[in-house]
């Protein structure tokens, strides 16, 4: 095999080439470093690290090992074949990955108690037999692929994974990684304990990634059709780490390095795509899984390469660092878009945007980062993957980094996305908190909500996206709008003569103008046959309040038309206007309306666990009928006279 060229060369190519004086393949080739040496986290053998008395935070290992101990003697969870089916039958898809993913976790609490023991004969052995049937059953599973995901059906027909046609997915790239860290920490040990257990590692791998990812080069989530999503990072990310560590015979070398080489392709292809103001369009909950996969994997060539080909230059990367903290509304509470949740578990990969932080420069980031590096919790858990686990609690930076605040900016314009975020005052989420958004209804994981607008108080969201719900079939396929979450009338936008928003990139904002603290846009292009629809969403903040005006040829329908708000917390009328007691205690709101207009308030019971988690018991729609206008205005304030503590 000679030595891969990449095909499509793009700013990490670029920058790669400038840093290696090498074009892209020779200078991946002839810079790794062995495979032994290639992955940044010591090996269990290394006693200044593990052990009692290592450098691994003791806080993360205590809490691992205490769920490790509680799983010794437990059968170890099955994916049967009819949960796989569901996803063909009921459209379910939870079953069978809650078993997978919780088999997973299972393993990576044991393979760090195998490391913490590796002096203790008796626990060392015990949790050294316990990875080794975690292994094993991975090994054996049927399938890597999460059957959602898999073309088992669509092109064979079968609603059982083909196992002679495996699947490269996410769970594929999950399950291979989880097993090249696996060897990594506890390879030798194992192959000396359990002869044989590493080349049946290596051969899954071969069979299930490294040939797939190698012979079939029209995978969706390459982006070779320019579509780049969160896939790519996070698969082209697993596939590197298992190709550095995994592949290690003498043989494998030139095989190394083109399947590496074939991955950081793909990454540029992701990089190169990412807009200048490194703005995710799902959001900041797919931050994680998608610019942040990609900076962990440029992170782990980074350190295989000696620091040589080091990408934390390229601009577009460096302004994705600060995503999240410029999307951070307050304590738990994040701006949401298409499928991203306003509230996900705080249990993120920190150290990684951290880590990415400081080899940017990006000081805000890293104190963003700092603010969940709480004393006497754990500096990572299992629940983010073995390897997120691995590097955070072997990150002396992150392990010692004292807690900061967090920095809330004052205000945010990307124009990627066309969203705009404001609030009163930097550096605090108190008070008034307004963002609104143009952009169109073809992006990623689209909701139908071009001209919505999010407010919260005290940082927390009180007219909110709703989110989505838990993902199942219907969620990826043709019935995706059938999903109240995703329609246009389930967002904070205006229903026109009847007529709710469309799918689809064409169907988009015009004319969008920020000015400070103020988004203008014609909202007309989101709808198939809608008259003119002009919105400005801004936030006063000598007044502290935000105003929507709506202003829009009537057009002489009769049709209903309404501007519509959707609300999380305590809903209580009043006279042309409403007042609203959030969630957590924050300041209510008074949403106020012109007299004369009719208004109702539609109740939303929430029955989906993922939903439930976020907003509680149910959501509130206001609709306010404004048939027979041409404008509205609609003010909302703190409404300090019912606020527990009225400052």
């Amino acid at each position: 095999m000679t030595t891969a060229s990449a095909t499509f060369r793009g700013e990490l190519a670029a920058v790669y080439e400038r840093r290696a004086g090498a074009a892209f393949g020779a200078a991946v080739a002839g810079l790794l470093a062995s495979p032994d040496e290639a992955l940044p986290v010591a090996p269990s053998d290394d006693r200044t690290v593990w052990g009692p008395g290592g450098s691994a935070d003791p806080v993360a290992v205590a809490d691992v090992l205490a769920r490790a101990d509680d799983d010794l003697g437990r059968p170890w969870g099955v994916p049967l074949a009819t949960a796989a089916a569901r996803i063909h039958d009921d459209g379910d898809r939870e079953g069978w990955e809650a078993i997978v993913f919780e088999r997973q976790r299972r393993l990576a609490r044991a393979a760090l108690a195998a490391a913490h023991h590796a002096d203790d004969p008796d626990l060392g052995a015990r949790f050294l037999a316990e990875v080794l049937d975690g292994v094993w059953l991975i090994c054996e599973q049927s399938t890597w692929c999460w059957p959602a995901h898999d073309d088992a059906f669509r092109e064979r027909g079968s609603v059982l994974p083909t196992v002679t046609a495996p699947y490269l997915d996410l769970g594929a790239g999950e399950a291979v990684a989880l097993l090249t860290w696996i060897d990594q920490l506890l390879g030798a040990r194992l192959e000396a304990r359990y002869p044989g257990i590493r080349s049946r590692i290596r051969h899954e791998a071969r069979v299930r990634v490294f040939q797939p990812f190698t012979e079939r080069r029209d995978w969706h989530w390459i982006g070779l059709d320019g579509d780049v999503h969160n896939w790519n990072p996070w698969i082209h990310g697993n596939v590197i780490t298992a190709a550095l560590r995994l592949l290690d015979d003498p043989s494998e070398t030139e095989e190394r390095a083109h399947i590496v080489t074939l991955a950081l392709e793909g990454i540029d292809r992701y990089v190169t795509a990412l807009p200048a103001d490194g703005a995710i369009d799902e959001g900041y909950a797919y931050w994680w899984n998608g610019a942040c996969r990609a900076l962990e994997a440029l992170d782990i060539v980074r350190h295989a390469t000696g620091g040589v080909l080091d990408a934390s230059g390229i601009p577009a990367l460096r302004e994705t660092v600060a995503f999240p903290h410029r999307m951070h509304l307050g304590g738990d509470w994040y701006l949401n878009l298409a499928d991203g949740q306003a509230r996900v578990s705080a249990a993120q990969p920190w150290h990684a945007l951290h880590r990415a932080a400081r080899n940017t420069g990006d000081v805000d980031a890293a104190a963003h980062a700092a603010s969940h590096r709480i004393v006497g919790e754990p500096a990572a858990t299992e629940h983010e993957g073995f390897g997120r686990l691995l590097r955070g609690i072997t990150d002396p930076a992150w392990v010692g980094a004292a807690r900061a605040s967090s920095p809330f900016p004052r205000d945010v314009w990307l124009p990627s996305t066309e969203v705009l975020l404001a609030r009163e005052h930097g550096g605090t989420p108190r008070g008034l908190t307004v963002a609104v958004k143009g952009g169109h209804n073809g992006e990623h994981h689209n909701h139908n909500d071009v001209g919505s607008f999010v407010v919260a108080s005290d940082g927390v969201p009180v007219i909110v996206d709703a989110g989505r719900p838990t993902y199942t079939l219907q969620t990826f396929g043709p019935g995706r709008y059938d999903i109240w979450t995703m329609q246009s009338g389930w967002h904070n936008v205006p229903v026109i003569g009847g007529l709710e928003q469309s799918p689809g990139a064409e169907y988009a904002a015009s004319e969008v103008e920020v000015d400070g603290a103020s988004l203008s846009l014609e909202l007309a292009g989101a709808y198939a046959d809608a008259a003119p629809w002009h919105r400005t969403v801004r936030l006063e903040r000598a007044a502290r309040r935000v105003v929507i005006e709506d202003a829009w040829n009537p057009g002489g329908t009769t049709a209903p038309t309404q501007v519509r708000m959707l609300l999380a917390g305590d809903v209580h009328r009043g006279a042309a206007s409403i007042t609203v007691i959030p969630l957590d205690g924050a300041t209510p709101l008074r949403i106020s309306w012109p007299e004369g207009v009719d208004a109702s308030l539609v109740v939303r019971e929430l029955d989906d666990p993922v939903l439930s988690s976020v907003w509680g018991a149910r959501l509130t729609r206001l609709d306010l009928d404004v048939t027979a206008a041409d404008a509205v205005a609609v003010t909302v304030e703190l409404d300090l006279t019912n606020a527990e503590d009225a400052r």
